[in-house]
């Protein structure tokens, strides 16, 4: 299916005039299979997580249809609207609206909330083609009486899944309300918990589904490895790591906050730039640490899952893993920051006693084992071992343990596959 062009499946020119100048040659299997079907006014169901080039597999088709259709929206008024659950998101499907349709002499524009809303009043004033909006600053503009969602013809809702994560669904749910009913309307959502499945079926008319397995990206195009290191040597070996060049653009995850700054600040103490992303850093302070990270200017971003969700930058050539995600879910969206549009990527997992559970989970949800890392990390575990006391002997229990789980405990001895 990935031998079609973007011609053949129906991409008018200024589309493909875009798509040229941006290197974009080769359509990925959900847009193989959603742009035909979008450009046919189908309803559609896609269960992809980021990293699949869904974006493009709704923002091509929905473009052409605005253009095929110049009529305008009207004052305060949206023909498409796009609903994401973040700002780092918003802004960049919004970003990829403007880049797609270059060619096409369309209005868009974005709302968000941790900024004045006055540009964001002032852009609506005359109405647009494309409105991207997270749920809650757009509910504030409706209230107010600066956006009316009367005469949307086409609704996409993105990461369902992380909607309901973070509370949305409710104000989705009072969005979708206002629409009317006639209208094409799409739902993204990497997982199916039950509350976006019945989101989906109130929302979506005899739906096109097309589902992009993640294990694709998880198990053929990424690197997995892990290190089992105890938490008081870990700052030591994420440093050690990333003295390593090749590491040239890298992602770190954390599970708090907190923990994403204090890493933060370790690196740059080490010589190391890098910055923090996370929901209690202002907009604008997430948006620099975003650009600097595409830009080159850090070449590390530490970041939480959520805010994480929103970030898409490509040539990400390792994700670091500094604390294993409590939901396994939560691993496969972040190694699926690197690997995108048919690279390879390496993705590490720092480990340490008290996070086995959490690795045996992730183990059984990719149904593979992660490689223990070997010959390539000794820098890494000398310098770990120069810091950490030695551990006492293990009692026979303890050893008769590690020996059920196929590999000692400092990690040395890869597993049976």
């Amino acid at each position: 299916m990935t031998d079609k062009t973007f011609a053949e499946l129906g991409v008018a020119q200024p589309l493909l005039q875009a798509l040229e100048a941006e290197d974009y040659h080769t359509p990925t299997p959900i847009q193989v299979r959603a742009i035909p079907a979008l450009l046919a006014g189908k309803d559609m169901l896609g269960i992809a997580q980021t990293g699949t080039g869904k974006t493009a597999a709704f923002a091509l088709p929905l473009l052409q249809r605005l253009a095929a259709d110049r009529r305008g929206a009207g004052p305060r008024r949206a023909r498409v609207l796009v609903l994401a659950p973040t700002r780092e998101l918003a802004i960049q499907i919004h970003d990829s609206f403007k880049t797609y349709g270059r060619h096409l002499a369309l209005r868009h524009t974005v709302v968000f909330g941790g900024v004045g809303q006055q540009p964001q009043v002032k852009a609506m004033a005359k109405g647009v083609d494309t409105l991207v909006a997270t749920p809650g600053r757009l509910l504030d503009l409706m209230q107010q009486g600066h956006i009316v969602l009367d005469r949307v013809a086409y609704l996409v809702l993105d990461e369902a899944d992380r909607m309901l994560d973070m509370g949305f669904i409710r104000d989705v749910r009072r969005i979708v309300a206002t629409l009317p009913k006639e209208r094409q309307s799409l739902l993204f959502s990497a997982t199916m918990p039950a509350e976006v499945e019945r989101l989906a079926a109130d929302m979506l008319r005899q739906p096109v589904r097309v589902e992009v397995t993640p294990n694709v990206v998880t198990v053929d195009r990424v690197d997995q490895r892990v290190l089992f290191v105890p938490t008081q040597a870990k700052r030591a070996a994420l440093a050690q790591l990333l003295r390593d060049p090749a590491l040239s653009r890298v992602l770190v995850f954390t599970r708090t906050k907190h923990g994403a700054n204090r890493v933060s600040a370790d690196l740059d103490k080490a010589g190391i730039a890098a910055a923090a992303i996370h929901g209690n850093k202002s907009q604008q302070a997430r948006q620099r640490a975003l650009e600097g990270f595409r830009a080159g200017h850090s070449r590390v971003l530490v970041a939480t899952d959520i805010a994480a969700r929103g970030i898409d930058v490509d040539g990400v050539t390792h994700v670091i893993n500094y604390e294993l995600p409590h939901e396994p879910e939560s691993y496969v969206h972040r190694i699926g920051r690197t690997a995108r549009a048919g690279a390879t990527g390496v993705a590490l997992s720092l480990c340490d006693a008290s996070e086995r559970g959490q690795l045996r989970a992730i183990e059984r949800l990719i149904r593979r084992p992660l490689r223990v890392e070997g010959d390539g990390m000794q820098s890494a575990r000398a310098e770990v071992a120069r810091i950490t006391p030695a551990a006492p002997a293990p009692r026979d229990g303890a050893r008769s343990g590690a020996r059920r789980r196929g590999r000692s405990g400092s990690g040395n001895q890869p597993r049976a596959a």
